[in-house]
């Protein structure tokens, strides 16, 4: 009984590592290039995702955008436009179950290889790292990304901007302790809105942006981060 407290606990606490690899920072290759790097949930967003990869442009920095697989499908053409803006796509589950923390493993296969069939077949590149829907996740995930050649990614710390109304808030919560290797998670999907109606990651990010510019870091994806670019 004990044991399957801890693992409960264990799956309970997105940046632990007690149910596998777990990539909460960066590698130390890329702390020492001065590298963190931006990443997206819940996406793609017809209305959002463009006006995020303007201000990734407008910047001269790149970012990682964890998909939805049926997102995906309805939008490919903007998953495609993730990709020619030098950003990743990577997997953030087909669905986005709400009980995704419970599933058995052939649910969790079904779940995730939906998701990494839908990206590869629009992309023509099968993503190389997956965050569980809402960082939640079994003990019975690592065995299915270990057959998919998936690496598991959390985060170093995430602004709660799918909830919070406070752009000045979800930055001091993204950028405390900021320092080169660091993860951090925004959300293109399920955005909260600002005090004036807006999108609140569109206020967050470019303030987020220039506090990596004044810290000398370099905003890159994470197959980038982690020297695995395959366009290198």
């Amino acid at each position: 009984m004990g044991n399957h407290i801890v693992l409960g606990l264990a799956g309970l606490w997105p940046r632990s590592r007690l149910l596998g690899p777990n990539m909460v920072r960066l590698p130390e290759s890329a702390v020492k290039r001065g590298q963190a790097a931006i990443t997206f949930d819940d996406g793609p967003d017809p209305v959002v995702t463009p006006k995020v990869l303007d201000i990734l442009d407008l910047y001269g920095a790149k970012a990682s955008f964890f998909c939805i697989g049926v997102k995906a499908s309805n939008h490919p053409e903007l998953v495609n436009e993730i990709l020619r803006r030098g950003h990743s796509v990577e997997n953030h589950s087909n669905r986005h179950p709400g009980g995704f923390a419970g599933y058995g493993p052939s649910a969790l296969w079904r779940e995730l290889q939906a998701a990494q069939a839908t990206l590869r077949d629009i992309t023509g590149r099968s993503p190389m790292f997956f965050r569980a829907p809402m960082g939640l996740r079994s003990p019975l995930l690592e065995p299915v990304l270990a057959r998919m050649g998936l690496r598991y990614v959390s985060w170093t710390r995430r602004g709660f901007d799918t909830v919070s109304q406070d752009p000045i808030g979800v930055v001091q919560c993204l950028t405390r302790k900021l320092k080169a290797g660091d993860i951090l998670l925004l959300h293109d999907g399920s955005a909260s809105k600002a005090p004036d109606g807006s999108p609140l990651v569109l206020s967050v990010l470019p303030v987020l942006l220039e506090r990596l510019a004044a810290n000398s870091l370099a905003a890159v994806s994470l197959p980038v981060a982690c020297d695995n670019d395959p366009l290198r």
